[in-house]
């Protein structure tokens, strides 16, 4: 009997020592996701809504007007280039293989959410062939 009794306090116990880790551990995943990069798949939603008609689904932008995303050095390079741009917006000429372009990239910073960017950066550098690593809300905070 004393047996069974020791079993059902230890297991009361670890409950109790389990459930109170569950609030540090959600506040500790959901400081982690604010650090770790976005999910590309939310980015393609966001990128087919909000940029595509521009640089074209396909990422190939249009000849002298919008530049391409797909290798484009500015997408795959330092990500504070590319935040900044999608957050802010460009005006002004701008070259990108060689090819110019004058077209003006809206600034999306109050028109979707950080976490969008995030989400849309991190698709562009990792698609159509692109090889940059995804950004996190953190550093699209950053830029202001």
């Amino acid at each position: 009997m004393r047996i069974v009794v020791s079993f059902v306090l230890l297991v009361a116990v670890a409950g109790c020592a389990k459930s109170s880790r569950g609030a540090s551990a959600a506040a500790s995943a959901s400081a982690a996701a604010m650090r770790n990069p976005a999910s590309p798949s939310d980015g393609a939603t966001v990128y087919l809504t909000d940029c595509s008609s521009c640089h074209q689904p396909d990422g190939q932008g249009v000849t002298g007007a919008f530049p391409p995303l797909a290798g484009n050095g500015a997408v795959t390079g330092n990500p504070v280039a590319v935040i900044a741009i999608v957050k802010n917006g460009l005006e002004g000429r701008v070259t990108v293989n060689n090819q110019g372009y004058s077209g003006i990239m809206p600034s999306w910073k109050g028109q979707i959410s950080d976490d969008q960017i995030a989400a849309v950066i991190s698709y562009i550098r990792s698609a159509w062939n692109n090889h940059g690593g995804g950004v996190s809300v953190l550093q699209v905070q950053s830029i202001k």
